[in-house]
């Protein structure tokens, strides 16, 4: 369901029910408005024989009707932007898979728009590539762009995004900023906890405490515990569990990865 949502809102494809708007603009009764505020990449690209990085942005910058010397204005700022200044005459065929990812991205960004749509952006990049376009990501995120992508790689998302929305099977089984909704499908917080304690005396400690707190696990020196409340609550716990004559010797919060709590999250809905 994810590339057919962004399609939609791409104004690609009309959807069976329900709407989506761009900006303030329906992307089914105002399409052309959208995508006026709209940058686009999609997953596959187009391979633009005869192209040069150069004669590329020109064409794209003529084809979104920017004037003469403002399209000549956006092409060379964007290069520099995207650190494509030492490329612009070698042939779009001829790039690596990174450094075509920053030239679409940087076809998207001619004509400024405030929202950007990026379909699988990171998809086959090697390790360096990936950090380098995630923190292009983070820069026009910085700058006021509103940046939607989607991934099948949950940890790249962790990494940048500030909000989720995880799509199974077609539907939108959760919605929100990422450490809530994962706060919110988890029943509160977990924690690692460290000790020196013999482990029948923390367990004890650890019964005092119920329901504000319940093991998890435990093995000889390490448990984790599961915290109700907000993460105020967790020096309180850590306080009494001290009171109560445990010898902590590290105690943090863990959040499940983003893998992990997908899997939880449709098995939980039967998925």
């Amino acid at each position: 369901g994810k590339s057919t949502t962004i399609r939609f809102l791409a104004t690609l494809i009309k959807p069976t029910a329900g709407t989506g708007s761009i900006a303030g603009y329906d992307v089914v009764r105002q399409p052309i408005a959208a995508r006026r505020h709209l940058g686009y990449m999609p997953d596959m690209f187009g391979d633009y024989p005869g192209f040069s990085v150069q004669g590329f942005l020109d064409f794209f910058a003529k084809a979104y009707g920017l004037p003469g010397k403002k399209a000549n204005s956006r092409v060379q700022e964007v290069i520099e932007r995207l650190g494509l200044v030492s490329y612009t005459r070698r042939p779009v065929r001829a790039l690596s898979r990174g450094m075509k990812q920053r030239l679409y991205l940087a076809r998207c960004l001619l004509h400024d728009p405030p929202v950007l749509i990026l379909d699988e952006p990171m998809n086959g990049l090697d390790p360096e590539a990936r950090v380098e376009f995630r923190n292009l990501l983070r820069q026009l995120a910085a700058s006021g762009k509103t940046i939607l992508l989607s991934s099948h790689i949950l940890g790249e998302l962790r990494d940048i995004a500030t909000t989720i929305a995880i799509i199974h099977r077609g539907h939108l089984l959760t919605f929100g900023e990422v450490s809530q909704v994962i706060k919110a499908h988890t029943g509160g917080i977990r924690v690692l906890v460290r000790f020196l304690t013999p482990i029948t005396t923390f367990e004890e400690a650890v019964k005092a405490l119920d329901p504000r707190a319940t093991l998890l696990s435990a093995d000889s020196h390490e448990a984790i515990l599961q915290v109700q409340g907000e993460e105020e609550s967790l020096t309180e716990i850590l306080r009494e569990l001290v009171m109560r004559g445990i010898s902590v010797t590290a105690f943090h919060p863990l959040e499940p990865t983003l893998e992990e709590f997908f899997v939880r999250l449709t098995q939980d809905n039967g998925q």
